[in-house]
């Protein structure tokens, strides 16, 4: 299996916080989808699983070389968990074709929230 890219990125959990604080709901209804956001806002603090979660996308967007672009949106990528908390990307609508179109076939996803800041690693694998 070949690696097709490799993406991090470190977001500034206190930016999270603010967004919260400040009551900038429209900003974080458009970074995050409702099972995002219902998981991070079922925290204590979720300013730090909000900065995981947008790294984590970064990340993704970076690993592709891409950005935003060709219709893709913040919520055609979202982390999940499984039972035992394992992280995954879960691509839909334009970053799941984007993905096909290059011969994406597996999407590795790590990241951690320690102090200020949380981070992300992808890696995409061909199939």
């Amino acid at each position: 299996m070949a690696i097709l890219g490799v993406g991090t990125d470190l977001a500034r959990i206190g930016r999270f916080r603010d967004f919260l604080h400040q009551g900038k709901t429209a900003l974080i209804d458009r970074l995050f989808t409702a099972e995002e956001k219902a998981y991070a806002l079922d925290r204590k603090d979720p300013a730090p699983h909000l900065a995981a979660r947008f790294a984590a996308k970064e990340a993704f967007l970076k690993a592709l070389g891409l950005g935003l672009r060709e219709g893709m949106t913040w919520h055609d990528m979202s982390v999940a968990r499984d039972d035992l908390g394992k992280p995954s990307l879960v691509l839909t609508g334009a970053a799941a074709l984007i993905c096909r179109t290059r011969g994406v076939g597996r999407v590795h996803l790590s990241y951690s929230h320690d102090g200020d800041y949380a981070q992300a690693v992808v890696i995409l694998e061909e199939p």
